[in-house]
C-alpha cells in the first residue's frame, strides 16, 4: 500500500495557500538576484535581438533592391527586343539584305538585350524556375539570331518571308486559352517571354516585401517583448522592495526600464521606415544608429545593475 494512501486529498486552495507560504518562505534577497538577472536578461535580449533584425531585414531589403533592379533591367531588354524587330524591319525594307546584312542597329540591339538578360539573371529571386526562365529567354535570343543570319543568307534565293519569321520569333504575341480567353505562359516570341520572366521576378520581389523581417508588426514585437518582461521584473521589484524592506524601487531601475523601451520601440520604428522605402539608407542596421542603441543599452545594465545594489548590499535582512 502506498505511504499516502491515508492521507486525505488536499483541495486546490490548500495547495495555492501552501505555494504561497512557501514563496513568502524565500528570503527576500534572493528574490532581489532573481529579479535582477531577469532585467540584465531583458536588456540584453534586446541588444540582440536588435542585432538580429537590424541584420536580417538588411538582407532582405538588399535582396528586394537586387530583384527590383533585374525587373527593371528586364523591361529594358524588352523594351531593346521590340526595337531589335523594327531595325530587322527597316533593314527588309532596304530589299539589301544581301548586302547590308541584319545591319549594326540590329546587332547593338540584340546584344544589349544579350546584357540585359545577363544583368537580371544575378538578382533572380524566383529560385529554380527563375533559372529556367532566364535559360528559355537567352535560348530565345540566340534562336532569334540565328533565324535573322539564315534569312541574310537565303535570302536570295527565300525572299522575305524568312525575315518575316525571324522577326516574328522576336515579337509574336502569346497565345490565348479558347476557353478562358487568357494568355498562356511561355508560348509567344522573345518580348512574350520577357514579360514572362518579369511577372515571375515580380511575384518573387512581392514574397520578399511580404517576409517577416519586414512586418512591422513581428518586428515590433520582438523588439517591444524583452521590454515587456522587463516591466513585469521592475513591477515586481518594487512590490519586494515597498512590502519587505519599506523602500521605493530605485529612479535608477525605471530609468534603465525607459532607456530599454526607447531602444525597442525607435528601432521598430525604424525597422517600418526602411522597410517603406527599400531605395533609401537604412537607418536600423546604419553604425551610428547601431552605437547608439548599443551604447544605450549599456547604459540601461549598468543602471539597472545598480538599482539592485542598495538593497542588496545595505539591506540584506527585512526589517521587522
Amino acid at each position: 500500500m502506498s505511504a499516502t494512501a491515508g492521507r486525505p486529498r488536499r483541495s486546490f486552495h490548500e495547495r495555492a495557500s501552501e505555494g504561497r507560504r512557501r514563496a513568502r518562505a524565500v528570503h527576500p534577497v534572493r528574490v532581489l538576484r532573481w529579479l535582477r538577472a531577469g532585467v540584465l536578461a531583458m536588456v540584453a535580449a534586446t541588444a540582440l535581438l536588435y542585432l538580429l533584425v537590424s541584420a536580417q531585414a538588411g538582407e532582405q531589403m538588399a535582396a528586394a533592391r537586387r530583384t527590383e533592379a533585374a525587373v527593371e533591367d528586364i523591361e529594358q531588354a524588352r523594351g531593346t527586343a521590340v526595337a531589335a524587330e523594327a531595325a530587322l524591319a527597316k533593314v527588309a525594307a532596304t530589299r539589301q539584305v544581301t548586302l547590308i546584312g541584319t545591319g549594326t542597329e540590329f546587332a547593338n540591339d540584340t546584344a544589349r538585350v544579350n546584357t540585359l538578360v545577363t544583368s537580371a539573371a544575378g538578382g533572380n529571386a524566383a529560385g529554380n524556375r527563375g533559372r529556367t526562365q532566364f535559360e528559355y529567354v537567352q535560348g530565345q535570343l540566340t534562336t532569334c539570331l540565328q533565324l535573322a543570319n539564315t534569312a541574310v543568307r537565303d535570302y536570295a534565293r527565300s525572299g522575305p518571308g524568312v525575315l518575316d519569321s525571324a522577326r516574328l520569333a522576336l515579337t509574336a504575341p502569346r497565345a490565348k486559352d479558347p476557353r478562358t480567353g487568357e494568355w498562356i505562359p511561355g508560348t509567344g516570341g522573345l518580348t512574350a517571354s520577357l514579360t514572362d520572366l518579369k511577372d515571375l521576378q515580380n511575384e518573387a520581389l512581392d514574397a520578399q516585401k511580404r517576409s517577416r523581417w519586414l512586418n512591422p508588426v513581428y518586428v515590433r514585437s520582438l523588439l517591444v517583448g524583452p521590454t515587456a518582461v522587463m516591466l513585469v521584473c521592475v513591477l515586481a521589484t518594487g512590490r519586494v522592495v515597498a512590502r519587505r524592506f519599506r523602500r521605493f524601487v530605485g529612479l535608477r531601475l525605471v530609468v534603465a526600464l525607459a532607456a530599454t523601451a526607447a531602444v525597442g520601440i525607435t528601432a521598430s520604428r525604424l525597422s517600418r521606415r526602411d522597410a517603406l522605402a527599400l531605395h533609401q539608407t537604412p537607418l536600423l542596421g546604419h553604425w551610428l544608429t547601431t552605437t547608439l542603441a548599443l551604447g544605450l543599452l549599456a547604459v540601461a545594465a549598468v543602471l539597472a545593475y545598480l538599482g539592485y545594489r542598495p538593497r542588496l548590499s545595505e539591506y540584506r535582512f527585512p526589517r521587522p
